[in-house]
């Protein structure tokens, strides 16, 4: 288990703190492992921005998000369920170029079927009348 390192500049410590503690050690006689662990950690969440692509006002109050989506990668669908995880009030709704491609090689599930299952409304192409209709 001993692991003693050349206390050389060619050596693998990164700061000359490093190698002093390193020597420490090993005139101490103590046995040690350098950068031998990996310990994994969830950084804390950091604040991000969203910029839905077109904002329309609602005839009741509100506002109507629109993001229109060729592809819908992992990432737009990971911040998409945080943004309404964040902000449940939020209307947001996606027009696709083709909400029947799947979300993935491997997968079975649609645009579409992913849309149902987080309860988005989804249209392909074009904003449907009926979301028009909402409008001022």
């Amino acid at each position: 288990m001993r692991k003693r390192y050349l206390t050389k500049k060619t050596s693998k410590y990164r700061s000359g703190l490093e190698v002093q503690i390193a020597e420490q050690l090993n005139s101490l006689n103590v046995d040690f492992e350098y950068e031998s662990k990996v310990i994994k950690y969830t950084k804390p969440q950091k604040v991000h921005r969203y910029t839905p692509d077109f904002i329309l006002e609602k005839k009741k109050g509100g506002v109507m998000h629109i993001e229109g989506k060729g592809r819908f990668l992992t990432a737009d669908k990971q911040k998409t369920l945080l943004v309404k995880a964040q902000h449940p009030k939020i209307d947001l709704r996606f027009v696709f170029s083709n909400s029947k491609t799947k979300i993935s090689k491997k997968s079975k599930t649609t645009y579409a079927m992913w849309c149902e299952k987080h309860d988005f409304k989804y249209s392909d192409k074009f904003i449907p009348k009926e979301w028009l209709n909402e409008l001022k």
